[in-house]
């Protein structure tokens, strides 16, 4: 026999959740709705009854239990409605706003307001961006995104005093640093709530921030415009939009000495940090705005949305920061090395370049030395692919790979190697991972080391490969 209402009120109840009859009525409307419609446009990937209930109705009920819902109240990336569907039915008193980029989720969304018959809830067709300007005094979300992006993500919606609920796993401890540093003056961790699904092992977190200031209004815009120097750029063949252009590649950003600094944390990160050598805010027209402790000699890019999505390679629909980054010394063989692992660098992919500078930069390496082969370390994939680590890293230019003297103690690694955990290392060296597609020169061979792999396994990524022996050098430092 299957399971039908009466089950799962009693999974409800089991939960502490406690629904009149309509209620009921109406959630195991949207259920038999979900299983109709899940097989055509996925809506979920958990379709056991019982798991059903628990992992995804009661789970996205129970933050009402835990701390108060503001209303209204925007479901960020409400997919099929969660957790924004069941909290409605809980809570009709709620204005429910259902936020979601995708055109068949979102006509899916309209099908259960109309058969549900519920009132005060609307759907809004798009994906959320700083942009999005309708007032709400709260923000929900199951996302995975980090949680600084989610708070830049709503800058432009969420009302002073407004909350964002992060309905997080257990371990959620460096995004909640990272946001309360990045965000400091804007919001306040208020709430961080730990708790479990009642009579299951599913642990959860609701990590609540409460914003300390307003959006920016038509009245701040025109003072923000009046204090930074505005340029409105509306042509493909505008001389500043085509240099812009021109750094998307690592020829322009080494000719310019200019990178740019993509999504919402980096962006945060490099206008806190590095002030001084943020040139220029680009944002899509001229709704999103500079921060308003931004220096007052930032130019303000105001770009036409298609110029823009050009420029926004990643798609993360926030401002981009024009960045000068400094220039790094050079170094030599004969130079010697300092006390420790200097890594050195032959990659031609900038996204194993900014990888392999952030285990660096994590793994305390004393230099990293950018061989002639290697692709610019600020190139804005590689930035992006350092989480902002280029930004502290000690980086130098060194020669070719084919410059590097035989004599100098290099440990490299290659699949013929030693393993691993047997390897010496001296109290100075160079590391050294072959280029992608090409490896490791011969002559670096003979006394290479290897990590052990699976047989049907031919090679590591080179950026991870070097993290682990990174990882195994810095691991036993530690220990002597």
């Amino acid at each position: 026999m299957l399971p039908g209402p009466d089950a799962m009120d009693a999974l409800l109840k089991r939960c502490g959740i406690n629904l009149a009859a309509n209620q009921l009525k109406q959630l195991w409307s949207y259920h038999q709705l979900l299983r109709r419609h899940d097989e055509d446009l996925n809506l979920t990937r958990i379709r056991n009854f019982e798991n059903m209930v628990l992992k995804l109705y009661a789970d996205a009920i129970l933050p009402a239990l835990h701390t108060p819902l503001p209303s209204p109240l925007l479901d960020l990336g409400t997919g099929p409605g969660m957790p924004g569907i069941p909290l409605k039915i809980l809570r009709p008193d709620l204005q429910i706003l259902l936020a979601d980029s995708r055109r068949n989720r979102c006509d899916f969304l309209k099908t259960v307001v109309s058969a549900l018959g519920l009132s005060g809830i609307d759907v809004v067709e798009r994906g959320i961006a700083p942009d999005y300007d309708r007032p709400v005094a709260g923000v929900i979300t199951r996302a995975v995104e980090p949680i600084a992006d989610t708070l830049a993500r709503v800058a432009g919606c969420l009302i002073q005093d407004g909350r964002v609920i992060f309905m997080k796993g257990p371990r959620c401890d460096v995004e909640i640093e990272a946001a309360s540093k990045t965000f400091a003056s804007t919001y306040e961790l208020a709430e961080d709530i730990p708790y479990q699904i009642p009579h299951t092992p599913h642990r959860r977190r609701l990590v609540v921030y409460r914003r300390k200031s307003q959006p920016i209004g038509a009245g701040e815009r025109s003072q923000t415009m009046e204090k930074h120097r505005v340029k409105v750029i509306e042509s493909e063949s505008n001389a500043i939009f085509k240099s812009l252009k021109k750094l998307h590649g690592g020829r322009g950003v080494k000719k310019q000495g200019q990178t740019l600094v993509c999504g919402a944390t980096l962006v945060a990160e490099v206008m806190e940090r590095l002030p001084e050598r943020c040139l220029a805010w680009i944002s899509s027209g001229n709704r999103h705005a500079p921060p308003a402790d931004a220096p007052g000699d930032l130019e303000w890019l105001q770009l036409g949305p298609a110029l823009f999505q050009t420029l926004d390679v990643f798609g993360t629909k926030h401002p981009i920061v024009l960045f000068t980054f400094p220039e790094f010394g050079s170094w030599r063989p004969e130079e010697g090395l300092l006390a420790g692992c200097s890594l050195l660098v032959p990659f031609q992919d900038p996204e194993n370049v900014g990888a392999v500078i952030r285990s660096a930069v994590a793994f305390a390496v004393d230099r990293i030395i950018l061989l002639a082969e290697s692709a610019n370390p600020f190139h804005p994939k590689a930035v992006r692919a350092s989480a902002g680590s280029v930004f502290s890293a000690r980086l130098f230019q060194g020669p070719s790979l084919s410059e590097i003297p035989s004599d100098l103690p290099v440990i490299a690694l290659a699949a013929s190697g030693q393993p691993l955990v047997e390897a010496f290392f001296p109290e100075a060296f160079c590391l050294l991972t072959g280029m992608e597609g090409p490896g490791l020169p011969p002559r670096w061979q003979a006394n290479a080391v290897a990590i052990p792999m699976a047989p049907d396994v031919e090679s590591l990524n080179a950026a991870v490969a070097t993290a682990v022996a990174l990882y195994e050098w810095r691991r036993r430092s530690l220990r002597r």
